[in-house]
């Protein structure tokens, strides 16, 4: 199976239970094949945990949801220490977080200490719980969800947090025959669970596959161009990180081997660099009040910057 067979299958199956979507699936397998974490940014009703969940039961993932609150603590997502009197000695008990797909539900409604406790296991792979470090199950994907619009009780996610998401996905409305279709089969009872189709042994291969996929010394040179424009703009109080431009990296090779190839091309590089760039770049306060986003400046970089032939 290569990887634009991967991607067909998977679509057809979560369109069991989504209807459209079809670029937040691709972005979600990007991640996922590139060992990445995705923040899911969008307004309550877009299907946002739908998506989510219908990903993890199609590649027969185990799939475990965090909802966050501002009174959670970090023993309630990677677990404690306690002592079993029967036994007369101390065990773990694992917190929800030993999981492959994990869905953190509004992240921005948990309080720094503990969306810090996410850092260690979206970074290293592992928890430590009371000085005991554990491994984490493989493949291992965070899924954040944000809603864009909500200023009370929130909290702002640390630039550290943010650096370590590969990518940031906008879902947003359907469009008008996407919501139709969704309200017809709704009326009719036409959605259904969405069924294992993969197994995991399977997802760890196109894994290993992508990290395969070649990139030449010309597109990488793009590449760094894109990342460097970004710390010279002007309306830019911080521009993308070194983990950035890895990220861009292993997110177009994913990309690549999805749509049918062993190289990378730059369209790969344009097609995701909005998503791997918009959450790391901050605009200055005086930019910002006049509407300037990040989003804007990224795809102006990427029109100026010639495309290597």
């Amino acid at each position: 199976m290569n990887g634009k067979e991967f991607l067909e299958k998977l679509e057809d199956e979560i369109h069991n239970a989504v209807v459209g979507k079809e670029d937040v699936i691709e972005l979600l397998a990007v991640a996922l094949l590139a060992e990445g974490h995705v923040i899911l940014e969008g307004i309550p009703g877009v299907a946002k945990t739908t998506i989510a969940k219908s990903f993890a039961n199609a590649i027969g993932l185990k799939f475990s949801r965090i909802q966050l609150t501002p009174d959670l603590l970090p023993a309630d997502i990677i677990g404690t220490l306690y002592y079993d009197q029967k036994r007369g000695e101390f065990k773990i008990k694992k917190g929800p977080i030993f999981g492959n797909i994990i869905l953190a539900d509004e992240i921005n409604r948990a309080q720094p200490k503990t969306q810090s406790a996410l850092l260690e296991a979206m970074q290293e792979g592992q928890v430590t719980i009371e000085g005991h470090t554990l491994k984490l199950p493989r493949p291992f994907l965070v899924i954040a969800t944000k809603n864009p619009l909500e200023f009370e009780g929130v909290y702002t996610l640390p630039e550290a947090q943010l650096d370590r998401f590969m990518l940031q996905i906008k879902v947003g409305y359907p469009t008008k025959d996407e919501e139709m279709n969704m309200l017809l089969r709704k009326d009719r009872g036409k959605f259904r669970e969405v069924e294992q189709i993969f197994t995991p042994t399977q997802i760890l291969g196109l894994m290993q596959r992508v990290k395969q996929v070649k990139t030449s010394e010309a597109v990488l040179e793009y590449l760094y161009k894109i990342i460097a424009r970004t710390r010279r703009d002007d309306r830019l109080l911080v521009g993308a990180s070194p983990r950035a431009a890895e990220h861009l990296l292993y997110a177009s090779k994913a990309l690549a081997f999805l749509r049918g190839r062993d190289y990378v091309i730059p369209d790969d590089i344009k097609a995701v660099a909005v998503s791997v760039l918009v959450h790391r770049l901050l605009v200055k306060a005086e930019y910002e009040l006049e509407g300037v986003k990040a989003e804007e400046i990224i795809r102006e970089i990427l029109d100026e910057i010639e495309v290597p032939i």
